[in-house]
This record gives structure tokens, sequence and C-alpha cells, in this order.
């Protein structure tokens, strides 16, 4: 492993730290993928460099006006950027209006409106109950899945009714700038209900219980106090509304009991009882089975006696614990069902015997509606000949992957080891689209996925709500494979779908025995079990650049993209990504975001904070990432190429959904690989480590990795003592009484 970049210039002294020292991994409870506002203004940045450079290839031509050669639309297109570079901030507030009303407050309603754009703009809002300790800097968020309509989706509302909202946030002390947002989430009788029950402005997303306590204070005057039953319900909610953001599905009865203590109720339990009583919240009973459990049910049977059995009482969202419920039913369905029997059991066997490493999992397939696979990148090679397989025996067979970059590799996989047949293309989708109808097959008479076969790649990706209508829309008879790396980073959404059906052991799993090769593939999987070992790596695979502060991890980090990967590695800058992590804090994707454009693509920012040529990461959806380039923009909207499709970005929604993507957080890169990653792990970032986030960050990477870090003996450490942070969820108990746990 070498201990200096790839070409040693005056950015990149040699190192020589102990090659255990080489790496980067912040916890997946800090990677987001929202977008923020903070990148609006990142036209300009703070790496080194000239203020000229080409734009990332694959661009339109007009990111960069100052090569020469350029076609008159170009210079054009600069002329144009000079005469408008006066008018920008104008143009932003025409756009930002609300905004820029909310500018002008002071003190706890500027703070509130603060906190409410941060939420929208993709950060976690600041009080965090159930996440991982934040690092000593401006946190990078986990990706908020809000568990309610995106602000401002709804335009239909009724201009009096957004007055009569605006009239009590007035009233309250509040921002008047959400009142559209407010009574998109309310309805009609929004204003009313506000003034009966203010506490229900927790229900906005960002609005914290300290800022709702003073909007309520405001508005009841003495009325007003912590014992209030409407206080103890809003923040009943509140907080599985956090748990929900930090990945659990419910909560347990003392762990929420105790987060209601904190936030200053009164009694807890009677506040918990009172959000059951009216619905905001339901309550479960799950049986635990303790060691020893199966044989004393067996002596109970004897004895004609029922001993009680230990439960746990947890409370949770009905959303999450409907979504729960039916993919536990929509699993055991699949698992207690013959599937479709297409192809003769010969002919399943013969195709298994001349697969190699795929055998074991073409005969599970075989005999199975439901059955896992894990393993690391080169294990894909077995899906893809389980696909080819599939499909030689008559199969309707599709994969479906987490990202376009995912589903572009697995497709190349397919086309390069000679399946599936050109008329049968693409036998590939990403999961959103198969589940819009954008993709795949479409739907049958009855709504059901139009396939025998379903192969989902990145299994760890899936949240509880997406697995659940995943599993719903599968046929009677259809076979699901879950495939992934149980390693990587858990889905942006609450729950843990694929750890929680390998713990369950409720179908066959057929653990992968191709191991990643190379330099890197022996990084990777060492982290994997908890060790950072010294890997030697002849071709400058492994470089690590120390740093002494943030500052100079940006520094670096753009001399690297820029400079020495694509010189001593040739690797181009366009297919190099940079890997933090968070949005946060002076080498958060921000700051890096706004060097690299500065270096890479620079410009006015004129539309929006960017320019034709800029690299995006686009959530269309919260925990969704889709990543492009800016073609242009025009009165439809932003205009982007995203993975070879073209995609508009209404004017309204861009600063709520596009952000550069030059840098990246783990969990908006999940899915994707690049040629080369830069992982830049500041030293700020101790606290934020864990296994899991090495692991994915490392991983993304080809045939090259730099790691720029300052976090010394704290890196070996999280490695080997910091697992993933521990979800709660009610999957295995859902299953357990439907499918009996396979040997």
């Amino acid at each position: 492993m070498s201990t200096e970049p790839p070409e040693t210039t005056e950015d990149t002294e040699p190192g020589t730290p102990r090659a255990a020292d080489a790496g980067d991994g912040p916890a997946d409870g800090d990677a987001g993928t929202g977008p923020d506002t903070g990148d609006r203004d990142a036209g300009t940045g703070t790496g080194p460099g000239g203020g000229t450079g080409t734009g990332p290839g694959g661009g339109t031509g007009d990111g960069d006006g100052d090569r020469a050669g350029q076609p008159s639309e170009a210079e054009a297109e600069l002329a144009a950027q000079r005469v408008e570079r006066e008018r920008i901030e104008r143009r932003r507030s025409e756009r930002e209006a609300p905004i820029d009303s909310g500018a002008k407050l002071s003190g706890t309603a500027a703070d509130l409106l603060a906190a409410v754009r941060a939420v929208e703009g993709g950060a976690k809002p600041a009080a965090t109950v159930f996440g991982e300790p934040e690092p000593p800097r401006r946190p990078a968020p986990e990706p908020v899945r809000r568990p309610r309509a995106e602000p401002g989706a709804p335009a239909a509302t009724a201009p009096e009714t957004v007055e009569a909202v605006r009239r009590a946030l007035a009233d309250g002390g509040a921002p008047e700038a959400l009142a559209p947002q407010v009574a998109a989430l309310f309805g009609e009788g929004a204003a009313d209900l506000l003034r009966g029950d203010p506490w229900q402005l927790l229900r906005v997303a960002g609005v914290r219980p300290d800022q709702a306590d003073g909007f309520a204070r405001a508005l009841l005057g003495a009325e007003c106090g912590p014992d209030d039953e409407r206080r103890g319900r809003a923040v009943t909610v509140w907080l599985l509304e956090q748990a929900a953001l930090a990945g659990h599905t419910a909560l347990e009865m003392p762990a929420l009991t105790a987060a209601l203590a904190g936030q200053g109720v009164p009694d807890p339990g009677e506040a918990v009882q009172h959000a059951l009583a009216e619905g905001d919240a339901l309550a479960f009973q799950d049986a635990l089975d303790e060691p020893g459990a199966p044989a004393a049910r067996g002596e109970e049977e004897e004895s004609g006696q029922e001993a009680e059995r230990p439960v746990r009482v947890l409370v949770g969202l009905e959303r999450y614990a409907l979504a729960e419920e039916s993919l536990a039913d929509a699993l055991a369905r699949l698992v207690n069902s013959a599937p479709r029997q297409d192809g003769s059991a010969e002919d399943w066997e013969r195709a298994a015997a001349g697969a190699d490493s795929a055998a074991d999992l073409i005969r599970a397939v075989a005999a199975n509606g439901l059955v896992l696979h894990t393993g690391g990148e080169a294990s894909r090679a077995e899906p893809a000949a389980l696909l080819r397989t599939a499909r030689g025996l008559g199969l309707r067979a599709w994969a479906a992957t987490h990202s376009a970059l995912g589903r572009t590799r697995f497709g190349a996989l397919l086309a390069a080891s000679g399946g599936p047949e050109p008329e049968a293309a693409p036998a590939v989708a990403t999961l959103a689209g198969l589940l819009s109808g954008s993709e795949g097959p479409g739907r049958d008479a009855d709504g059901a996925l139009d396939l025998d076969l379903l192969v989902v790649l990145d299994a760890p990706q899936l949240d509880v709500e997406s697995a659940a209508l995943l599993a719903e829309s599968l046929p009677d008879g259809a076979r699901l494979v879950l495939a992934g790396d149980p390693g990587v980073l858990w889905s942006a959404g609450p729950g843990r779908v694929f750890a929680d059906l390998l713990t369950a052991r409720a179908c066959p799993q057929i653990a992968s025995r191709c191991p990643d090769p190379g330099p890197l593939g022996e990084l990777v999987s060492g982290v994997g079990v908890g060790e950072l070992n010294q890997v030697e790596a002849p071709g400058k695979e492994i470089v690590i650049v120390p740093v002494r502060d943030a500052g100079e991890a940006v520094h670096r980090t753009v001399q690297l993209v820029a400079d020495s990967v694509p010189r001593a590695i040739g690797v181009p800058a366009e297919q190099t990504q940079v890997i933090t992590p968070g949005h946060g804090g002076a080498a958060g994707t921000r700051a890096l975001n706004a060097a690299l454009k500065e270096r890479l693509n620079p410009g006015p920012g004129r539309f929006g904070g960017f320019d034709p040529g800029d690299r995006v990461a686009h959530s269309p959806a919260p925990g969704r990432t889709v990543l492009g380039q800016v073609v242009k923009a025009d009165a439809a909207g932003l205009h982007l190429s995203c993975g070879g499709e073209a995609v508009v970005v209404p004017k309204d929604r861009v600063e709520q959904s596009v952000r550069h993507g030059w840098a990246l957080t783990a969990h908006q890169a999940a899915g994707g690989r690049w040629p080369a990653v830069v992982a830049v792990l500041p030293g700020d970032a101790v606290q934020a480590l864990s296994r899991p986030w090495v692991y994915t960050a490392f991983g993304l990477a080809e045939r090259h990795l730099s790691v720029v870090q300052g976090v010394e003996q704290a890196l070996p450490r999280a490695v080997a003592e910091v697992p993933a942070k521990p979800r709660t969820t009610r999957l295995p108990a859902l299953l357990a009484p439907q499918v009996p746990p396979t040997a």
C-alpha cells in the first residue's frame, strides 16, 4: 500500500503512516441523500488551483467558456454569463421569495425557518434523539426520509387557506413563509387546527419541540404548559418520526418514555397512552424467544399448561407498522408457495451443473420462492448466471438495482457474459423504475409485475416501505432473489430488511465464494471482518494522503481529482468520485463541491447555483439519489442528463432536490462504483467512524483508492470495534409464526 499520492507534487508531501491508518469511515448515520441549500452558492470555492479548468467529460460543451476554439454558442453563453452576473442575486430572490421574506426575521422565528429549510434541503433536524453521537462540527446528516409529503409538492391549496395559516403563524411568532407548506400539510382547516393545537407545528419537517413550545406560548398564553395533553401527544409522534429517520420502524416502550422524559414531558406513560387513544401511534406486543424456549414450549404441550412468554412492547407510526406487516405477509406467501413449474427439474439441474460458482444459487432458486444471496462485487457474476439460466429456460426473468449506475454495470456484466438475448433486453431496471412502471416488464391484468423471476441487487438498500411494495407486487408462483453485501450501509429509510431476513433464516441463504480480486478486494475483505490490514499495492491501487486539518483535506482532494490521479493512474476527473462523511463541516460535500467546481467547471452559477457541465446529485424522492450533469436551464426548469436520460427539474424544486455531485456521501453513492475514488476523512469525523461506512466507501473503487485522512489511529479502532448501529424492527418477529426457520 502506497503512503504517498499517485504523483508527488507540492500539494502532496510523502508520508509514512502505518498502512493500517489508510482509510476513512464515518458512521452510516452521518450520510445523507437530500439536497441542501448550502450548495446554492457553490459557484466559487476554497480549493487550490487556478480559477479555470475544463469541465467534466461527457458534458454539453457549454460549461467552460474560457477554452479556446469554442463554437460561437459557447462564446455567446460566456457573454451572457457576464451580463447576468450582476443580476444573479435578483433572480435568486425572485425564485426564492419565501426564503427572502424569512431572511428578514430574527430571533426564534428566524431559527425556526432556518431549521425547516435545512430539513427540506436534506439536513437532519437539530434535535436528533435516536442518532449516533455527532462529530464536533456541523453534522453531516443522515438521509432525510420524511414521514410526510414533500413540502411544496401540493400547489393547489386555496389562497384563502394559505392566508389564514399565514396570520396564525404570524400571531404565534413563526415565520409566515411556512404558510404554503403548513396549508398543504393540514388542508382546509389548517389555521383553526394550529390555533387549537399549536404543537401540531411539530409535524412540519425541521421544527423542534422547543420551537413549537414558543409558538404555543405565543398563541395560548397562560394556558400553555409542559403537562398539556396536546404537547405530550405531539412530542410522542415527533419522537417516533425522529426514530424513523434513524432507521427504526418502531421503538421499545422504555426507550420512548425515556426520550419523552428528556423532552420535558412530566408523565411519559400517559403521553403515550393519549397518542395511542387518538390513533397517532400504534402499540404492539412481540413475543421473545429466550434460550431454551422451544424445549419449554414442548414441556407445556405435554403438561397441558400454558406458561407466560416474555414479550416486548413497541410503539410505532402506522405507515411503518403496516408496511412491515404487509412485507412479512408477502414474504411468507413466497416462502410457503410452490414456485411456478417453468422447466423440468432435470433442466434446472443440467443448467446448475454447468454454472460453476452459481450452481448452488441456481439449485436453490429452482426449488424455492425466496432466496438470499450474499457476497461482494465479484459475486454479481452469480446472479448474472442465474438470470441467463432462467431466460434460457423460458422464464420472464428481470434484475433490479438500487441506482442507474448499478443498472448500467449489471447490464454490462450480462452483455459481457453472453446474455440475455438482444430481443429480450433490457433485462435490468432500477428498483424505483420497476415499481413506478417506467422500467421493466410492466404489470399484468391483476396489477402484479409481469415476470416469473426477479433478482434484486443491492438488497441492503431496501427500506421497509419499498420492500413491502415490491413483495406485494410479485405474482403467485414468482421467485424472488435478494442479493447484496451484508457489510455495507443499511437503507436510508427505516428498516433493515436484508439483515432481518438473514437473521430470521426464513429461506435458503447462498453465500458466494467469489472473492473480490486485487489489493482493493483484499483491503475491503479485511474491513468486512473488522481488520484494517496492510496491503501491498505495487500499482498504487491504494494511496494514503495524511492531512493535518480540514482545509488541507479540501486542498489535497482537489489536487488528486484534477491532477494526480489523471496523470499517475490514468483515470480522468469525470471518472473519479469523492466520498466524504456528510454534507456539513469544513470538509463536507458542500465545501468539497465548491472547491471542485471552481477547479473543474468554474462559472457564476447562473442557474440557481449551477452551470452547464456541473456534476449533480438529483434527489427526486427522499432516500433516492440519481447522478447526472447539468445540460441547460430554461423556463421549464433545470435540464439534466442522468444515466443517458433527460430529466427536467422544475424551477421551484431545484433548491430542494439538486446539489452538486463531485463529492457525495456514502449513502448517496450506494449502488455505484467508479474507476477511482477519493475518500475524505477529516480529523473531526472521529465520532462518526464505523465499520460499515469504511467498508462501503472503500468498496466503491474499482481500480484506485486515495484516502485523504486525518483521524490516525481512530480508524483501525473503529473498523475493529464499531459495527452497524442497531435498528429496532419487527420483521423477524412477524415472520416467525408464518415461516419456520431453515436449517
